[in-house]
């Protein structure tokens, strides 16, 4: 079973996370997927939109840790993720997540990046960066502030506090809470009544809405020098050890 579920209803390409049992942890290979889906989009004329979805209550955890600790021991890291960032901020289709539970970590960042976002009451948004030892990406620290002011986006990327949907609405990062059972079919709707409108308009006037992405690019890239600088510290390694211990315990989070 494909833990990246790719489809189409129409002009609305799906881009599902279908790796429940592991609460979505985004793999290096699921990176690369997903990147291939959304750049993908940008030279299909019959994609309008892309929606990312993922499973009951859990949208997805991030990273990987696994990937993680690898990178922090040394190991070969790959361009997988910058590849995503790059296609979730340089986009030219409009992107729109549906989140129901958990969004953690990138999971959370890249929700800056989607022109529509669409909650259930149960979800919620997380960054742990600095707990592990690292530091925002996906060009969070400069978009973050941008969206919901500077002391709610230090409370989300450095104190690392829970923003329960409602929270996460009122900070900007979510466009409506919807019940549940119709969250799904909120943000296919939405999508199918956005890939139904003139495309070059809709283009130009997500363009001038976006802004600049030079500049979003090169924080991002700044971000992930330093992210790399981070994995390779002893703080970062002694958390992923701790983390990777709790996780065994039966009781373990």
């Amino acid at each position: 079973m494909a833990e990246i579920e790719i489809a189409r209803q129409g002009k609305v390409q799906t881009i599902r996370f279908n790796r429940a049992d592991k609460k979505n942890a985004i793999t290096r290979t699921m990176y690369a997927q997903l990147a291939s889906a959304i750049s993908g989009a940008d030279t299909d004329e019959s994609i309008g939109v892309s929606v990312i979805l993922g499973q009951p209550e859990v949208f997805t955890s991030g990273n990987d840790l696994k990937d993680f600790l690898a990178a922090a021991m040394g190991g070969e890291k790959g361009t997988e993720v910058i590849d995503f960032l790059r296609a979730i901020i340089s986009g030219q289709k409009p992107l729109i997540a549906a989140i129901d539970g958990l969004a953690v970590g990138v999971g959370c960042t890249m929700l800056m990046h989607c022109d529509m976002v669409f909650a259930s009451p149960r979800a919620w948004v997380q960054t742990p960066f600095t707990d592990l030892g690292l530091v925002p990406e996906a060009a969070s620290s400069l978009v973050a502030p941008r969206i919901m002011g500077s002391h709610r986006a230090f409370a989300l990327l450095a104190m690392g506090e829970r923003f329960q949907a409602q929270q996460a609405f009122e900070a900007g990062l979510v466009n409506e809470i919807v019940e549940t059972e119709d969250l799904e079919t909120r943000a296919m709707d939405a999508a199918t009544r956005l890939a139904a409108k003139p495309p070059q308009a809709l283009a130009i006037s997500r363009k001038l809405l976006r802004g600049d992405r030079a500049e979003v690019i090169a924080r991002m890239e700044e971000e992930g020098a330093l992210f790399a600088e981070r994995l390779q510290s002893d703080e970062a390694r002694n958390a992923f050890m701790a983390f990777m211990q709790r996780s065994k315990k039966p009781d373990a989070a």
